[in-house]
């Protein structure tokens, strides 16, 4: 169908694929029966957000129509949310949200997942027309940029969005600000700027000034970017993402009362997020404000039971709360819940390390010295990955804490290692040396341990420099091994890799190979200029214009998710 047909709102409904997602089975027969009198044949009907995800796995939908409130089990909000984390949708696929709710909270709470549209009951036949042909047509124009979005092409993506804006200049500023978040995403926040500046020369859109106050904090400018994010809220009091950007500002800058204010707005317009709540019950933790920390874990684990955005540290959360408030007993039973429910060995290690910490927070030394113990035994096992550098910092300030030194030593010098080129990081590693009442002996061991990743990582580009590929290759592997966290190591690994598959000509396995490592940097710090740039070139080696690169790349996510370097 050409371009001007669909223009002209002339779309054939006949032969596309719907799914009617509402508790209410009345409501479903009254949707039914509008979309066949718009000449639809084939439509699915769930009753449940469980029943609608079951459908989504198995059919890609041209469009679903859900409805916000499901009764029990997920809502409309958690179904929309997991069938964009987990790519159910085609890129091409429209999402109605349908609702009789009106309160900001569900609004805004449906609104940050992004449905394509969301309509108010009751619905006429009308209405629904408009708004698919609308919705409809401007997702076509989209189609390449989402999937190539989806397939993390960021830049492919960006010129798309140019493209587009050249033959769609209706669609400009939705194709402008796509472009710009693209950009950042691939790590080239300059052209980004440029971007915004242009757009914010025609209008002053909030989005717009919210990209800069980004790229400023990205820069380091963190007050400017501040005033940015301000100003943004005084404008629009609803703009939530100004009011999550202006928190993590000040969480960056250490003013963790100031951030905490500024959570607590931001949940109170849209309380309905599981990261928010989440950010907000640790924010209040550290803080010592245990009643409201309290409250934000709790809503947490409420709303995680049916997300996909359930999170283990929620629990972890609130059984630091418990410890605080001498509740040890609840505390075990919900470290005992998060191994059950998110299994696996590193939510282990952590659960064991968070009881540690609540024994030693309510006094219980003897207890606290036996999971000190149990700890120490954990990491004699060398067949164990090591953990985040979180994890392990928690882990080293307990073992301290307990009179444990060697470990803990042992863990701080991997951190370095894993971190040598982040200074807030390595930062933190000292606070804990001075803690521990190491200050100067911390500072050697930091400097030793940064120098050996130095010198690690060296010796595999000195390799590869003098033409020696394949035993650069082979030597980034025992670096990744040695140090899978460090992104120097494993952005010169991929390098090292795509550089092989220049001389060798395409190989799947080197190719896999490659994407695995980046796919894991990705999921330590997204929006990396490298990973962009390293995604392409992999992308242009392939066979077919970079499908066989794009398509490995997903296949390797839905198979290992982030995978370990």
């Amino acid at each position: 169908m050409s371009a001007e047909t669909q223009a002209s709102g002339d779309i054939d409904w006949a032969e596309k694929r719907y799914l009617l997602v509402d508790d209410f089975v009345g409501i479903r027969q009254l949707l039914r029966e509008s979309l066949r009198n718009l000449g639809a044949k084939h439509i699915d009907q769930a009753a449940s957000g469980g029943e609608a995800i079951v459908l989504l796995s198995k059919t890609r939908y041209d469009v679903v129509m859900c409805d916000y409130n499901l009764g029990d089990g997920k809502n409309g909000q958690q179904v929309l949310e997991e069938a964009r984390m987990r790519n159910l949708m085609l890129p091409s696929s429209v999402w109605l949200m349908v609702s009789a709710e009106k309160s900001v909270e569900s609004v805004m709470g449906a609104a940050e997942h992004q449905p394509d549209a969301y309509i108010i009951k009751p619905i006429t036949e009308g209405v629904l027309l408009t708004r698919l042909n609308r919705v409809w047509n401007k997702k076509q124009i989209f189609r390449e940029i989402d999937q190539a979005f989806a397939d993390k092409d960021y830049l492919r993506a960006a010129r798309l969005c140019e493209e587009q804006i050249a033959v769609n200049p209706l669609h400009e500023i939705d194709l402008q600000r796509m472009k710009a978040t693209l950009l950042l995403k691939s790590g080239v926040p300059e052209q980004a700027r440029a971007v915004y500046e242009k757009v914010l020369e025609e209008r002053d859109y909030n989005w717009a000034r919210c990209g800069l106050g980004k790229i400023r904090m990205s820069a380091g400018d963190l007050e400017a970017a501040q005033q940015m994010f301000q100003a943004v809220i005084a404008d629009n009091r609803f703009y939530i993402d100004a009011f999550d950007q202006l928190a993590l500002s000040y969480q960056q800058q250490g003013k963790y009362e100031e951030a905490f204010g500024v959570l607590e707005k931001a949940a109170k317009l849209s309380p309905n997020s599981v990261p928010r709540q989440r950010a907000f019950g640790q924010t209040a933790l550290k803080l010592g404000n245990i009643p409201v920390a309290e409250k934000a874990f709790r809503k947490c684990i409420e709303m995680g039971e049916y997300s996909v955005a359930k999170t283990v540290d929620a629990y972890f959360g609130l059984a630091r709360v418990c410890g605080q408030k001498n509740d040890t007993k609840e505390a075990i039973r919900l470290l005992n819940a998060a191994v059950h429910q998110f299994g696996g060995d590193q939510v282990t290690l952590r659960a064991k390390i968070t009881e540690g910490l609540v024994y030693h927070e309510s006094g219980d030394y003897r207890r606290a010295r036996k999971s000190g113990d149990e700890l120490e035994a954990m990491l004699a096992d060398e067949t164990k990955q090591r953990p985040d550098s979180t994890t392990c910092l928690d882990m080293a300030t307990l073992l301290f804490a307990v009179g444990v030194k060697d470990a803990p030593v042992t863990l701080l010098c991997y951190v370095a290692r894993n971190n040598h080129d982040n200074a807030p990081l390595l930062e933190d590693v000292q606070k804990i040396f001075d803690k521990a009442r190491m200050g100067d002996e911390g500072i050697e061991l930091i400097k030793a341990s940064r120098q050996e990743a130095t010198d690690m990582m060296n010796k595999g580009v000195l390799l590869w420099k003098t033409g020696k590929l394949i035993e650069a290759v082979e030597w980034m592997r025992v670096a990744r091994k040695a140090l899978p966290h460090n992104m120097r190591i494993l952005f010169n690994s991929a390098q090292i890799l795509i550089s092989q598959l220049h001389q060798t000509g395409y190989v799947r396995e080197l190719a896999e190979e490659a994407i695995g490592v980046l796919m894991h940097v990705d999921a330590i710090a997204p929006g990396q200029l490298r990973f962009a740039q390293l995604m392409e070139q992999l992308a242009m080696l392939a066979p077919v214009s970079g499908v066989a690169a794009a398509a490995a790349a997903s296949e390797y996510e839905a198979a290992n998710g982030a995978v370990p370097g």
